[in-house]
């Protein structure tokens, strides 16, 4: 049986606000998301002197994202009327944690809210981890809703509503390694299934709500302070952006990131794939996988997974399979194959077991891995393309009537 927490009791730092409520902190601007150049710059602005800026961005740094504090007053080595000076000018609070689900097999749900941000109100994403023997997956929104209304995919469904920051990214990271007792001196909840040593979080995928590619600038930034060595430590070969083909993103992706990249693929003919990702209208396949063979670092060691979702009788023939292995030719690839996860109001069903695997023979004679990935956290919506909040754009004459208010 799932388990639904109540955040509010078990976390003492959480905040429960009513939906039109002003967040904690939301009018102080926040230094979750600065570079260390931004620190230094905003500590210019409560009169510390330019020749301590980078000192004092480097305690802040390591106080943020080694130690994980949520709070100036436990910054110990920073003194007490410059932490006054921080506490009265800035927030570094971790925004509101409106419900913790858990799945019988370990995988957890988030749902956090962010301010309105332009939206008319505050507004929801759904974050997901996925606990394993050796490793910690942290599945992340990059947008609340999405633009491309992949037919197969439950967030597809909900209307873009606005694009998240780079520190409403990294919250997620910072909010999870909260919960799980991540960072030093932090205690795992009694009970948690997590990996059965060291970090854990360990990977952090871009596949949650959102094309991350329609985000570039916000995700770049939050995934070059969550790699840095210095902070959260994450590498690069452990961060993994998904997108669905925004082609003119995919090389800079590679070039000013540098982490690993997926594919959504799920079809390997125009004509299908124009109805399941209808981003393929602007970028066929051919031009995808151009853009593939063309990715920054692209090698054996650092493969480009192509995600394909198994839909009963629509994609899932040997002959799809066949044309698979012929398009990722000479492309360094793995081949993630994902059983369909259903959803209320979906006209598709997943493909039988003896069908997937017939499907992952033919790809693994051709010389490429593909795992079938088990599904995880169907029983809290938290599996692969499951993912959506109710939140909605306002309209515009009702988000000016409530600021108006």
């Amino acid at each position: 049986m799932a388990i639904t927490l109540d955040i509010a009791r078990d976390n003492p730092n959480a905040h429960t606000v009513s939906a039109e409520a002003v967040l904690p902190g939301e009018d102080k601007p926040t230094l979750i998301g600065l570079s260390r150049e931004e620190l230094g710059e905003a500590l210019g602005t409560i009169g510390v002197p330019q020749k301590q800026w980078r000192m004092r961005a480097s305690q802040l740094w390591h106080w943020l994202f080694v130690r994980g504090v949520s709070d100036f007053a436990q910054m110990t080595n920073i003194a007490k009327d410059l932490r006054q000076k921080l506490d009265e000018a800035f927030t570094i609070a971790r925004p509101e944690i409106v419900s913790e689900q858990i799945s019988v097999d370990g995988t957890r749900k988030w749902l956090f809210r962010f301010p309105a941000r332009g939206a008319g109100r505050p507004v929801e994403v759904e974050t997901v981890y996925i606990p394993e023997e050796g490793r910690g997956t942290l599945c992340v929104s990059s947008q609340v809703g999405c633009t491309l209304t992949c037919t197969f995919c439950h967030t597809g469904t909900q209307k873009m509503v606005r694009n998240l920051t780079a520190e409403e990214i990294l919250s997620q990271i910072l909010i999870a390694r909260d919960r799980l007792g991540d960072f030093p001196h932090a205690d795992t909840p009694q009970g948690a299934i997590v990996p059965s040593e060291g970090r854990l979080v360990t990977n952090i995928v871009m596949m949650g709500m959102g094309e991350p590619l329609y985000n570039f600038d916000n995700v770049k930034k939050a995934l070059l302070i969550a790699s840095d060595g210095d902070g959260l430590s994450l590498s690069k070969r452990r961060i993994t952006l998904s997108t669905s083909g925004v082609v003119p993103e995919i090389f800079r992706t590679g070039e000013e990131i540098g982490c690993m990249l997926a594919i959504s693929l799920h079809a390997v003919r125009d004509e299908l794939r124009d109805v399941l990702v209808p981003i393929n209208k602007k970028w066929n396949i051919k031009e995808l996988l151009d853009a593939c063979r063309q990715y920054p670092g692209l090698s054996n060691a650092k493969r480009i997974t192509f995600e394909y979702v198994m839909l009963k009788g629509v994609n899932d023939s040997n002959q799809d399979a066949l044309e698979l292995v012929r398009l990722l030719k000479g492309i360094p690839a793995k081949i993630n194959l994902i059983p369909f996860n259903p959803w209320p109001g979906t006209d598709y069903e997943c493909s039988d077991w003896e069908r997937i695997e017939e499907f992952a023979d033919i790809v693994n004679r051709a010389g490429y891995a593909s795992p079938i990935r088990t599904p995880r956290g169907r029983d809290i919506f938290a599996a692969c393309g499951q993912l959506k909040s109710a939140s909605e754009r306002m309209r515009k004459k009702d988000r000016e009537a409530l600021a108006a208010s």
